[in-house]
């Protein structure tokens, strides 16, 4: 058995995609989903995504992992993705839109010309138990300071469904970011961990933006990030509520709209197609019948008859290459 999968990016943020909406997919939590995510011995990806019948009403459901193996509940640049895999499996036009089931949620993404995707990422959670962390409520941000790998930051804490600590920095290029984006996302604050962002004001609709993300590590975009960016700085009197958001991997349109949805817009790209070849028992079974199989014919044949069929291969092989075939 093998299984087709597809590769896409957004910004830069790479995701493994597999369609299991009218099959049974095997499970890819945990090992299996970091084994294919390992940039050195897998296909490398920051997460691996499945498209899953709907379980809610929906038209279809998303499961993401993290490089990690670990679960997320949702991922911006995962689901624009997700939206172009499907577009590109059913050829669907221009302006479809999908009711994509997610752990944190029903969200709605819009193909838009070209390579770009809109997303209707739903409302930000600002208590602290629907983030969750144990900062406090503030009005109107969960906003604290905190002890972080020997350093005080002022932490904002924003869920997008999943928990994000956004960081407010003057100087991107001065911040110890390997240091100090390990330590944030696993800061007890912080019970289910956390994405952190430091975020750069610019100007008062662009913001510069870099990414720790959760059990990924330093990545070139998130959305949810850039989502959950813009509302902390935005509550914090230093940004529109409309703005560019400028990732290591390009630029994000980010809209916090009249009705407290946040409305984001950036590209989708298909990266390359492959096959996943299954390594189970079942397939090691088949190779060693095929082997066996093998071994029952040399035995039937004799010494010289092994010798011409080797031959003959020999033959073949060079009259290939010389013929360039």
């Amino acid at each position: 058995m093998t299984l087709p999968f597809r590769k896409y990016q957004g910004l830069g943020n790479d995701f493994i995609l597999l369609d299991g909406r009218t099959g049974t997919l095997p499970s890819f939590a945990g090992e299996p989903a970091q084994q294919l995510c390992d940039r050195h011995f897998g296909i490398g990806a920051d997460g691996l995504i499945l498209a899953l019948p709907p379980q809610a009403g929906g038209d279809v459901r998303m499961q993401i992992f993290n490089a990690d193996g670990s679960e997320a509940e949702m991922c911006g640049n995962g689901i624009r993705c997700f939206a172009r895999f499907l577009a590109d499996l059913d050829a669907a036009p221009v302006g479809k839109s999908w009711q994509v089931e997610t752990a944190a949620g029903r969200i709605v993404p819009q193909l838009l010309e070209g390579d770009l995707v809109s997303v209707d990422m739903g409302r930000p959670f600002l208590e602290p138990a629907a983030i969750p962390t144990s900062i406090a409520a503030g009005n109107p941000l969960a906003d604290q300071e905190l002890e972080v790998a020997g350093e005080r930051l002022w932490v904002a804490a924003v869920g997008m469904g999943n928990p994000h600590a956004v960081v407010q920095v003057l100087d991107l290029e001065q911040l110890d970011f390997e240091r100090l984006g390990p330590a944030l996302e696993q800061h007890p604050a912080f019970p289910a961990r956390a994405n952190v962002h430091f975020v750069q004001v610019i100007a008062a609709d662009r913001l510069r933006l870099r990414v720790w993300e959760r059990g990924a590590g330093p990545t070139l975009a998130c959305g949810t990030g850039a989502c959950a960016s813009l509302v902390a700085t935005h509550l914090r009197g230093a940004c529109g509520r409309e703005a560019s958001l400028e990732l290591p991997g390009g630029p994000l349109q980010i809209r916090w709209d009249d009705n407290d949805h946040l409305q984001m817009a950036g590209p989708a790209v298909h990266v390359f197609s492959g096959v996943l070849a299954d390594n189970s028992e079942a397939s090691a079974g088949a190779s060693d019948a095929g082997y066996q199989q093998a071994l029952a014919l040399l035995d039937n044949l004799s010494l010289d008859q092994m010798v011409n069929l080797a031959n003959n291969s020999l033959e073949e092989r060079n009259r290939r290459r010389i013929s360039g075939r």
